[in-house]
């Protein structure tokens, strides 16, 4: 896999029209995704923690991003993804850590971890992925 390809696949991400609302950092290499949000209180749900639709994000693109990294050609699709919350957060850093355990000729499997500010893990999950019909030389920011 080249450098090319995966400075192509963060800008891809910086472009997503969603990541005006989180403001994430990522960086790309074989087979593995790290991404990076700050946490503010527009990400609580009404009991003052963060909301699990934020953990799902991170988790998600981080596994997305992982399998993508792997795929030159095609924008990858989640086809299934669990999740699983472990603990609460509220404020500081997150970090979520996506890597490939797996892949063949038709689907990648990749697990992500996401972590607090004190580097406790405060979530995981693992999820499906497959190519899509979409270049990534069509997907909005690809090597912009």
């Amino acid at each position: 896999m080249s450098e090319m390809h995966f400075r192509a696949l963060e800008s891809m991400y910086a472009a997503a029209p969603i990541n005006t609302i989180f403001q994430p950092t990522m960086t790309v290499s074989e087979g593995q995704a790290e991404i990076q949000i700050e946490l503010s209180e527009q990400y609580h749900h009404s009991g003052g923690g963060v909301h699990g639709s934020v953990y799902f994000k991170m988790l998600d693109d981080a596994a997305f991003f992982a399998a993508n990294s792997l795929e030159q050609e095609f924008f990858v699709l989640t086809t299934s993804f669990t999740t699983y919350l472990t603990r609460p957060v509220s404020e500081g850093q997150l970090k979520a850590v996506g890597k490939v355990v797996s892949k063949n000729k038709t689907q990648f499997i990749a697990e992500a971890v996401v972590y607090d500010s004190e580097d406790r893990e405060i979530g995981r999950g693992n999820g499906v992925f497959v190519r899509g019909k979409l270049q990534l030389s069509h997907a909005k920011g690809y090597g912009e």
